[in-house]
């Protein structure tokens, strides 16, 4: 899967199938967003990760550390199942996932969604990696990689049936912005890729050279 042109393909059928009015003020969104350069805030190349023991999908504890011990880490944030753009992402990683194994790489997405959520998105897509829940984005937080929907947004996100108060299970109406990093065995960030931007993703052949 060529990811770019996936995403530019989706983004053309989503001006033709949502209202004007809407993307005009999701366009507006993702500029105001820019401003609060979370791209620079985020932790970068040289930074540690911070340790995590999350559920994946069926409710076990996955820890940073076992990750770790079985190689260099691929991590994907994405906003949740709900969003086109992190499936068309966590898709192309599927795809990815053969050659991340043989060069030694593990691969694991974080999202803010409880994991019955994550569960119903593992069997859709047929993952078999695992998709870990990172309920009130207490890891992306530690990342600097959370944002608070803005007010104005919130009905639109219910009138394209996006309930962050169901899928997350609070109240926060808070997401990360769409972020990968490859993390090595010491947990040190060897690749940041921060984008406020959700229509943009980090090509997966991109992870394959880092690894």
């Amino acid at each position: 899967m060529n990811l770019k042109l996936q995403l530019k393909k989706l983004q053309e059928e989503a001006s033709k199938e949502i209202p004007k009015d809407i993307m005009n003020v999701l366009k507006e969104s993702v500029e105001k967003l820019a401003k609060e350069e979370i791209e620079k805030k985020a932790l970068k190349v040289g930074d540690k990760i911070p340790h995590f023991v999350l559920k994946n999908a069926v409710g076990e504890m996955i820890d940073l550390n076992d990750l770790l011990a079985d190689g260099p880490l691929v991590i994907s944030f994405y906003r949740g199942g709900w969003c086109p753009y992190c499936n068309l992402e966590l898709q192309a990683y599927q795809e990815t996932l053969p050659e991340i194994h043989a060069l030694g790489g593990q691969l694991v997405a974080i999202s803010p969604e409880l994991p019955d959520n994550s569960l119903s998105l593992v069997e859709k897509y047929t993952l078999k990696y695992e998709v870990l829940s990172d309920i009130g984005n207490e890891i992306a937080r530690e990342l600097g990689l959370v944002f608070t929907v803005e007010e104005e947004l919130r009905p639109i996100y219910k009138r394209l049936g996006v309930d962050l108060v169901t899928t997350q299970g609070n109240e926060n109406y808070e997401l990360p912005v769409p972020a990968t990093y490859v993390v090595d065995t010491n947990g040190t960030i060897i690749l940041s890729y921060v984008n406020t931007d959700y229509t943009t993703r980090l090509e997966p052949k991109e992870v394959l050279e880092v690894l």
